[in-house]
């Protein structure tokens, strides 16, 4: 079950909106994909079989977070992972606001907000996985 004091803080944050985001929100996220990739059937799912390692680059805070997952388990971190999948590279606003699923991160790709250096179709399960947290988020506000 997701902690409900980590649900309320992800709000907050919601409310905030991507411009008001802080880097360390970035981490709050991950906690929340975590916890419900754990109950989540659909997102349980989608992790079961991925093996890949995420580095985020926020350019304008000069923030690094990475993002694992193996044989169903998420884990995360503040600084460099070794080996990464994929390298994602943007502003605080645009990579918070893809967690948030205010940009869609193919647009801001084809845009050019965002860069990524690596395994695309690793890029485009990151992706997925950030809309399922997303869709599990909605359906936890809604009670």
């Amino acid at each position: 079950m997701v902690d409900e004091s980590l649900l309320n803080d992800i709000k907050a944050i919601m409310d905030k909106g991507a411009s008001g985001a802080e880097p360390a929100d970035t981490l709050k996220y991950y906690e929340f994909i975590k916890q419900v990739s754990q109950e989540n059937e659909d997102l349980k799912e989608e992790l079961e079989d991925m093996d890949i390692a995420i580095q985020m680059v926020i350019t304008d805070k000069e923030a690094k977070y990475w993002l694992t997952v193996k044989e169903g388990t998420l884990d995360y971190g503040e600084g460099d992972v070794d080996n990464p999948s994929f390298t994602m590279s943007s502003t605080l606003e645009t990579g918070a606001g893809i967690l948030m699923g205010e940009v869609d991160a193919t647009s801001a790709y084809m845009a050019g907000d965002i860069t990524v250096e690596g395994n695309l179709q690793d890029a485009m399960a990151f992706q997925e996985i950030v809309e399922l947290a997303g869709e599990a988020l909605e359906d936890l506000l809604e009670d």
